[in-house]
């Protein structure tokens, strides 16, 4: 009797996992098609409201600020009032936000809904915290880089979309699909209890002493490991955005404009890369379970840092799309680890605003990105502006190289 029982709960628990992977994985297929959106969209927009290079740069550096200041913010609430309630709030917001960006006609009007939209964009970073604390700890790694495939995935899926809608029916009417995933917070916010873990947190810490005690940014900087571990991660997480945020607002302009691709042309090469930034998110998945996850991270973003050059000075209209394909690999092996590489260095109590606060305070800084790219585009060329993106993924694999490996469990 005692062995079915211990079965049931086996097998519920095994179902529960399962239900929140898949759908913290659609959650960031959402994610990802509206961080593409922009970059997709940005020929169009300039041309309709008539933006510089610098302009156009601004308005995406102004998405990471709004993505930041919500994602610290998120960080906190999450783990005061809960994952779930976070990831539902914030996803409803973005999915209804950049659908109004379809009803906005000029830079002011497109640059405040985006900003507000962009809050609930920076709170994404918690779904893998979330998720994390319900998939088994032998094998977390690979887990949770299958689920980083989820933005490759909303890459994927909106670049295929915007190479049939963007032609026939406009910029303006991609953004209205997005409004979609507001369907899935509803399903999130019904089917997904707490994680346990962070529940036994919650009820600890109201046992506990009130006051600047129970303050998690108190208890981040007053431990020594916790703030030298935060400090670390702000700088990785500033390094590493700079470089994906850059590319992913940039690379279709520079496919486009520099390499002189065609859009549909331009649409393949781009689908291309993120199908192999699959393979890459899991294979380093894979590894960090069997080696370590520092040691996957710090040689994706030192192998991406060292593999843009070739595709700026030695790229050919011939062997372009074997270049893409082979930095789409690289370019997913950091992405596909440093969920749980971030998530296991905090504990339970403070994983939500430590997690949330190094990676999105990383984030706000990081929005200088695409105004600086956009600047070096205007006084040199895109791909002079790319280097510098190889030259910060470098400083963010060597910034993770003193962060240690395997702290905490995140189901204790």
């Amino acid at each position: 009797m005692h062995t079915r029982t211990t079965l049931t709960r086996s097998a519920e628990s095994q179902n529960t996992w399962v239900l929140v992977f898949v759908l913290g994985y659609l959650a960031l297929l959402a994610d990802g098609a509206d961080v593409m959106m922009y970059g997709l969209t940005l020929t169009r927009i300039k041309d309709e409201f008539g933006l510089s290079n610098v302009e156009a740069g601004a308005l995406g550096s102004l998405t990471l600020v709004g993505m930041a200041i919500g994602g610290i913010l998120g960080g906190w609430a999450s783990d005061r009032l809960g994952r779930v309630r976070v990831v539902v709030w914030a996803l409803a917001l973005f999915s209804l936000g950049a659908g109004l960006l379809g009803l906005t006609h000029s830079f002011l009007e497109f640059a405040v809904v985006r900003f507000i939209s962009s809050l609930g964009i920076g709170c994404m970073v918690l779904v893998t915290t979330l998720v994390a604390e319900y998939v088994p700890t032998e094998r977390r790694s690979l887990i949770l880089g299958v689920l980083q495939t989820g933005i490759s995935a909303g890459y994927i899926v909106v670049i295929s979309l915007s190479n049939w809608i963007l032609p026939h029916y406009g910029w303006r009417t991609l953004y209205y699909v997005s409004a979609i995933p507001v369907l899935l917070a509803l399903a999130i916010k019904f089917a997904v209890p707490e994680p346990a873990a962070w529940q036994a947190s919650r009820a600890a810490s109201r046992k506990g002493d009130r006051g600047h005690r129970t303050n998690r940014y108190y208890q981040i900087f007053s431990n020594r490991q916790s703030r030298t571990l935060f400090i670390l991660w702000t700088l990785a997480s500033l390094f590493a955005l700079s470089g994906f945020y850059g590319l992913n607002n940039w690379l279709p302009t520079y496919l486009e404009k520099e390499l002189h691709i065609k859009f549909g042309a331009m649409a393949g090469y781009m689908i291309g890369t993120y199908v192999v930034a699959f393979i890459g998110k899991i294979f380093a998945g894979w590894l960090g379970d069997r080696w370590s996850r520092r040691g996957v991270y710090v040689l994706g973003c030192v192998g991406a840092a060292l593999f843009l050059p070739v595709i700026i000075f030695w790229h050919t209209r011939d062997n372009i799309v074997y270049l893409m394909l082979a930095f789409g690999f690289l370019y997913g092996v950091p992405l596909g680890t440093i969920g749980t590489f971030m998530s296991e260095s905090f504990a339970t109590a403070i994983r939500g605003t430590a997690v949330g606060g190094s990676y999105n305070i990383g984030r706000f800084c990081s929005g200088a990105a695409p105004i600086i790219i956009g600047y070096l585009a205007t006084q040199f060329s895109i791909g002079i502006g790319f280097l510098v993106v190889g030259g910060v993924f470098f400083l963010s694999g060597v910034t993770a190289f003193f962060v240690p490996d395997r702290l905490y469990d995140t189901q204790r």
